[in-house]
């Protein structure tokens, strides 16, 4: 397996787009990115400082996250936002260009929060559109998006394997795409309950990504209890041979953070 670095939620002790290149220093060949803009449509310019950094590290980005929202203040994604599709809509030919310019061909569609008072129904009707938009334009570029569980945040719904699937299948059949894979966030799924193995056993096969966490407290491999070389001998096994990206909260400066990975995983 290849291992990755999220530059969005490590090296956190530099500014953004200055991770990418201690990504580098630490051994990595690969990042990837939650979406590092605070609107859908960013700067012209603002997007080409990200794109240079990205390519002038001469690091691989193999995963950018479409727009989500505020994060910091609680949202999870504009996918299933009833009212804010053209916002979702305006934001997916900006990641397809910065897909172009990077190499990046997958792409994490975080689905949003249920909303008080709109028709769930509703809502997952937004949402399977607003899936088929995105992984129609992915196609293009012969890309991928991205779909996963998430924890820590209640009113989303997509928090077992399952649910995650049945969106998946529901967008092809409806729509005829099938290039939406399954995000195996390790971490989320142990967080919200999930029987991992299990999940590893019915869907490795449709696994497009992989990030890993220690639970609980999303620190580093070795902080917590969760078997993560287990996890990802199984995945290996059942024929998973794609990146596996570090989204943790490291709990010493980053570059310690990395010092047990290799006998862990």
């Amino acid at each position: 397996m290849k291992y990755a670095v999220n530059c969005s939620i490590l090296f956190k002790e530099l500014p953004l787009f200055e991770r990418v290149q201690a990504a580098k220093e630490s051994g990595f060949e690969a990042v990837e990115y939650w979406w590092p803009f605070d609107t859908a449509e960013p700067a012209e310019k603002d997007v080409d400082t990200f794109v240079d950094a990205i390519n002038d590290s001469g690091v691989q980005l193999i995963g950018l996250n479409f727009f989500a929202g505020d994060m910091p203040a609680g949202d999870r994604g504009l996918v299933s936002w009833v009212e804010r599709e053209a916002e979702f809509k305006a934001n997916v030919p900006v990641v397809m260009e910065i897909g172009k310019r990077t190499g990046c061909r997958a792409f994490n569609a975080l689905y949003g929060n249920r909303q008080k008072g709109v028709d769930i129904a509703q809502q997952d009707e937004i949402g399977a559109q607003n899936l088929a938009f995105a992984a129609k334009a992915a196609a293009e570029i012969e890309g991928v998006v991205l779909l996963e569980p998430v924890s820590g945040s209640p009113d989303y719904p997509l928090k077992k394997a399952a649910e995650v699937i049945a969106v998946m299948d529901r967008v092809k059949d409806d729509y005829g795409v099938s290039n939406i894979g399954f995000l195996a966030d390790l971490y989320h799924l142990a967080a919200n309950g999930d029987d991992v193995d299990k999940v590893i056993e019915l869907y490795t096969a449709r696994a497009a990504h992989c990030q890993i966490a220690d639970s609980p407290g999303r620190g580093e491999p070795g902080t917590g209890d969760l078997p993560l070389k287990k996890y990802l001998d199984q995945m290996k096994a059942r024929g998973y041979d794609n990146w596996v990206a570090l989204e943790y909260n490291p709990t010493v400066e980053t570059a310690q953070s990395f010092t047990h990975l290799p006998e862990l995983l």
